[in-house]
């Protein structure tokens, strides 16, 4: 009698953790179809983020950073429409640096010697990264925008990066990376062109 109430209880715990288990299967399934679909959610953030890029860069602006322009938005102009940088250049030469906030793009703008706008640097966000920056890849690039017009790989701080540099009219835009293949977009410098 007791090996079969212990066949009976060893049963019905089987079943208990074979149903418990089933339960849990299309969660845990929902969540992993999610990551693959969140993912490719992030992809197409990016590229429209890159794609938005793209006409901008012909009058020197970058989309949606309060129409400064290269060549024409000066440093007094900056200050008075997003004040002053939490980072302010520490030479004549250096870079006024505005950190991402709040879901807000981090940027960093470096003027010419009559406080013109000569520079400016596109940081992206830090929340949900690969949703801009961080989902720009050389594939991506060169997908969307085909081969740039310049790949260089150099050192900066004992690191090699690798740059892209695409011709936008009278501008050039370079994508900087933190690593060779591509894959880690640091950040987008826009210039008048240099090619």
């Amino acid at each position: 009698m007791t090996t079969n109430v212990r066949k009976a209880a060893l049963s019905v715990l089987a079943a208990a953790v074979v149903a418990g288990f089933g339960a849990s299967l299309p969660q845990e399934a929902a969540h992993a179809a999610a990551k693959p679909a969140a993912a490719a959610s992030a992809s197409k953030m990016a590229a429209e983020k890159l794609m938005a890029m793209y006409k901008p860069a012909l009058q020197g602006q970058f989309p949606d950073f309060n129409g400064f322009a290269i060549g024409e938005t000066t440093r007094q102009q900056v200050i008075d429409a997003i004040g002053k940088a939490p980072e302010p250049r520490k030479t004549a030469n250096g870079f006024d640096v505005y950190h991402a906030e709040m879901g807000h793009p981090g940027y960093a703008l470096r003027y010419d010697g009559d406080n013109v706008v000569a520079e400016m640097r596109y940081f992206g966000t830090n929340v949900e990264r690969q949703t801009n920056i961080g989902g720009m890849t050389r594939d991506l690039l060169v997908q969307k925008w085909f081969m740039p017009q310049a790949s260089t790989v150099f050192t900066s701080a004992g690191k090699q990066q690798k740059k892209l540099s695409y011709v936008r009219g009278d501008y050039q835009l370079d994508f900087i990376f933190n690593d060779v293949k591509g894959k880690d977009l640091d950040h987008v410098n826009l210039i008048p062109k240099a090619l």
